[in-house]
């Protein structure tokens, strides 16, 4: 048994979330076309019979201009500490920028494997492609150079294969059926909270945050309580919709995934809070009829 830790880096919207996804065969992390939807390391584990493979999904490296994105930022480069190869994540439809020069600079800091993994390549002609990778290998001299559509699953097989051989731990950190270790908590939270990116527009902020208040569990059947946290009264209106219609339909996606996840029945129960009522008991029953199933 051979096992080890992948870190995956890029600046946001590159696919990050969408390889993890794509390697597990599974939805375990959150995509959307809005910046900073990751906001937390999660990790993916991938079990062969001979290997575990544990990738570390990270949010978007960028030159950060809030507290938000400061924090995030630490996420990520916390990820590259203890690893044992680096992913970086590049989208091929883009031009490289001071994004990945960004980017580029931490990986020159640390002293880890980075194989550089060239994304989207489903999406641009194929004689375009050799010029992107000679643009970013006169940069950095990476380990390997792998292109990909982590959204077809092209290429990623392969990228398992190159990846084996720098999984050098004679240990298995979890167990076959394990796949991520987060908890159930977080992976509801994080599935109702993509549904409220995808939906909303840009009123909405990113402030937005999502607590899982209980989980009711049976042997076919989830019973699932979820407050959606915002900061002011007018987001709370634009999440509920008219007549509820914006939180029904948030509620409807996010369950499907939720179901498809735990593999059970799911009864959802959004309510969404401003940030000073969102404890208050009296609040919380008055949210009672936005429930949906």
């Amino acid at each position: 048994m051979k096992s080890g830790f992948i870190s995956i880096v890029g600046r946001p919207n590159v696919g990050k979330s969408t390889l993890l996804n794509s390697i597990l065969s599974t939805k375990l992390a959150i995509t959307s076309p809005k910046p900073q939807t990751t906001r937390n390391t999660i990790q993916g584990i991938y079990n062969e019979e001979d290997y575990q493979m544990v990738f570390v999904d990270t949010p978007g490296i960028h030159k950060p201009k809030t507290a938000m994105g400061k924090y995030l930022n630490k996420q990520a480069f916390f990820a590259l500490e203890d690893v044992n190869v680096v992913l970086f994540l590049v989208d091929v439809t883009e031009s490289l920028g001071k994004g990945d020069m960004f980017v580029i600079e931490k990986l020159s800091t640390i002293d880890k494997p980075v194989i550089l993994i060239l994304n989207k390549i489903d999406k641009i002609q194929k004689d375009k492609l050799l010029p992107k990778i000679e643009q970013y290998a006169a940069l950095y001299e990476f380990d390997e150079i792998i292109p990909i559509s982590a959204l077809n699953k092209d290429n990623v097989k392969h990228l398992i294969d190159v990846l084996k051989k720098y999984m050098i731990d004679p240990i298995k950190y979890y167990e076959d059926d394990q796949i991520t270790n987060v908890s159930k908590n977080f992976i509801v939270s994080e599935f109702v909270r993509e549904k409220v990116f995808i939906l909303t527009n840009e009123e909405v902020p990113h402030s937005v945050a999502c607590a899982v208040e209980k989980i009711e569990e049976k042997k076919d059947s989830m019973n699932i309580y979820v407050n959606i946290i915002v900061d002011r009264d007018n987001l709370k209106k634009i999440i509920i919709g008219r007549g509820g219609s914006m939180i029904k339909e948030i509620g409807t996606l996010a369950r499907k995934d939720i179901e498809g996840f735990f593999g059970k029945k799911v009864y959802l129960n959004l309510f969404v809070k401003t940030i000073k009522d969102w404890r208050d008991k009296e609040a919380y029953l008055a949210e009672l009829g936005l429930k949906t199933e």
